[in-house]
């Protein structure tokens, strides 16, 4: 039995060291709007008022360090954008507080930047391309690929 083709992720929860210095990433630099706070340990921040997409706390106290390098756990969590101009602009954001990143990629099917937010979270910033583009095998495998994006392009989108 297959899961339902209508299944979504609605959230991430995520433990930080500073919830001010992550408010700074993800409200004031990616935009996310803040929704609910939970004391002064947790605070929850949508995109269009949703209940919340990330979640962040101090419940493991601040200041925590994160996990060490080449153990188990979250690789990265990706933030679906709706249009490659709308990542154009988060990207534009970045440049301009010289934010950053660890990577760009266009992978066929989609468009995306890499960045860790400020407690060394993977973070993935993407737009999907349309999927009539999208290249399919004979056994029905989607085709992906790992090349490189060419940021400048991307950003060209802000100029049409």
């Amino acid at each position: 039995m297959s899961i339902h083709k209508e299944v979504t992720i609605g959230h991430v929860h995520l433990t930080v060291a500073d919830l001010e210095r992550s408010l700074g990433f993800y409200r004031d630099i990616l935009g996310f709007e803040v929704t609910a706070r939970y004391g002064t340990s947790a605070v929850f921040l949508s995109a269009g008022g949703y209940h919340h997409h990330i979640a962040l706390n101090t419940w493991a106290g601040k200041g925590a360090p994160p996990p060490p390098q080449g153990h188990s756990g979250l690789y990265h969590f990706a933030i679906l954008f709706p249009s490659r101009q709308e990542l154009a602009l988060v990207l534009k954001k970045l440049v301009d507080a010289k934010y950053p990143l660890t990577g760009a990629a266009d992978h066929g099917v989609s468009e995306a930047i890499y960045l860790n937010d400020p407690d060394n979270i993977g973070v993935e910033l993407y737009v999907d391309r349309p999927r009539s583009e999208w290249k399919v095998k004979n056994d029905g495998e989607v085709e992906m690929v790992t090349e490189p994006l060419d940021l400048d392009d991307l950003l060209e989108e802000l100029t049409k």
